[in-house]
């Protein structure tokens, strides 16, 4: 037979349990103000781990922040507006008439090919007298030129192609991404080279056309990525089930989310369409017109004298470089600025 428990238990009262349940609810009231603490201040941490007493910020406003205090992209800013303030004022900037030959007294084919720098032409003259410094300025605005309608013209085209992979799927999906293949797969300066050959006259126009067709495939399968990523997002499985129509979806819903790094490449094809538009005009493929100053076109004269007057080539070649450079340090501080994985 098991032995009865004889141990006494003290007796409670009225005013123990009270007491209990005084602690009790003392003890919810303290967690349940720990979770209110912990829920105001999510989402304001900053890398280091400290609390950000601030409201909270949208990811632009963020990115905003960093950039402002990243002296690479502020370098690269700086670059590509004064840049661009150039080539907007380069008819009132340039000192003199880039085509006339002012210098033209002063050639000699056998002692003086190229004048040098004198009183009103800081830069000197090329071999037809015309002043060089002018010329440098007023191309600039053929660089620009090229350099935005690439960008545009390849943003748009790979919207198109990007938009309807990436929200069709299916044999769309699978017919667009193998003709992306297909192109990429070739180098792109070859490729730009290829298309303007095909031209029946060289113009400006045939070098925008050739080298945006190059980029075409880079925005495509970009935008296609982030499309595919948004499909299974929550936020468009929510708009699904709420019975909103595909293309609303694919407008309203997913290509606005997919757009942010589309935006950080054309950053980037800014400054390799200016490489890629100065090497098809150092090849001949630009603007036939030789009175027309363009910065590959120059460098491609600046050849023949190239031993003996190296600055016609360094010049042109260095503005080609500082610009490129420029786009490249913004494109990439806004791409570090945007993605969260790669922030510093």
């Amino acid at each position: 037979m098991p032995e009865k428990d004889t141990t006494q238990r003290p007796q409670t009262g009225p005013a123990d349990d009270a007491v209990a349940r005084t602690s009790r609810h003392a003890f919810g009231a303290r967690r349940k103000e720990r979770i209110d603490d912990l829920a105001a201040t999510a989402g304001r941490v900053d890398e280091a781990g400290a609390v950000d007493e601030g409201p909270g910020v949208s990811l632009i406003a963020s990115a905003w922040r960093r950039l402002r205090r990243d002296r690479v992209f502020l370098v690269g800013l700086a670059i590509t507006i004064v840049f661009v303030l150039v080539a907007v004022f380069a008819q009132w900037l340039a000192p003199h008439d880039p085509i006339k030959a002012y210098l033209i007294d002063k050639v000699r084919r056998q002692s003086n090919p190229v004048p040098g720098p004198e009183p009103g032409f800081p830069l000197g003259a090329d071999d037809r007298g015309r002043d060089l410094l002018s010329r440098l300025i007023v191309g600039s605005q053929q660089t620009l030129i090229v350099a935005v309608f690439v960008t545009i013209i390849s943003v748009i085209g790979g919207l198109v192609l990007g938009t309807l992979a990436g929200a069709v799927g299916g044999w769309v999906d699978s017919t667009v991404m193998r003709a992306v293949d297909v192109m990429l797969s070739m180098p792109s300066l070859l490729l730009a080279f290829s298309i303007a050959v095909l031209a029946s006259k060289p113009s400006q126009w045939t070098v925008i056309i050739a080298i945006a067709v190059t980029y075409i495939p880079v925005f495509a399968r970009l935008l296609r990525g982030t499309m595919l990523a948004q499909r299974h997002s929550d936020h468009v499985l929510a708009a699904r089930a709420l019975g909103v129509k595909r293309g609303a979806i694919v407008f309203r819903h997913m290509l606005p989310n997919a757009l942010g790094p589309v935006i950080v490449q054309a950053t980037l094809v800014l400054a390799t369409a200016v490489i890629d538009a100065a090497a098809l005009s150092f090849l001949g493929m630009g603007n036939p017109d030789q009175r027309q100053p363009e910065w590959g076109q120059m460098l491609g004269v600046a050849q023949e004298y190239l031993s003996s007057y190296p600055h016609l080539a360094f010049y042109p070649a260095a503005c080609i470089i500082i610009v490129a450079f420029g786009f490249t340090l913004m494109g990439e501080s806004l791409r570090e600025a945007l993605d969260p994985k790669t922030r510093r």
